[in-house]
């Protein structure tokens, strides 16, 4: 299982981004999605996942109500859209997925994701 993402880079406050992430895997409807991200010397934060079937999502308190997760099983692909970002959103994001026979289940331990992308960088500056 290979995971792509894209679509970080330097915006200002207020700014949105949609982040993106492509993910090679013979059933990609097998797999729970979620987004972390980390700053520089912190460790990894969870930020939103969403299940195997995109039925059920679930958010951290600090972006509830500014982003939000979506996929497309049929491309194979799940997204991040960013909104109101702040310079406290500077990070490293990053996409794991997590095997999951199970619907409606999320985790948010990064230790419980079996693959994970590389990160893409964002950075909010004014």
């Amino acid at each position: 299982v290979q995971l792509q993402a894209s679509g970080g880079g330097l915006v200002q406050p207020g700014d949105s981004l949609r982040l993106s992430c492509a993910v090679s895997a013979r059933s990609f409807s097998s797999y729970a999605m979620s987004w972390f991200r980390q700053a520089p010397g912190k460790e990894h934060e969870f930020l939103a996942g969403i299940d195997r079937r995109g039925e059920t999502t679930y958010y951290a308190k600090t972006v509830r109500g500014r982003f939000h997760i979506s996929r497309d099983n049929a491309k194979g692909a799940v997204y991040l859209q960013v909104n109101s970002l702040k310079p406290e959103d500077t990070a490293d994001y990053f996409c794991a997925a997590r095997t999951e026979t199970s619907s409606q289940v999320i985790f948010i331990v990064p230790r419980q994701y079996e693959h994970w992308g590389q990160g893409t960088q964002v950075t909010v500056s004014s």
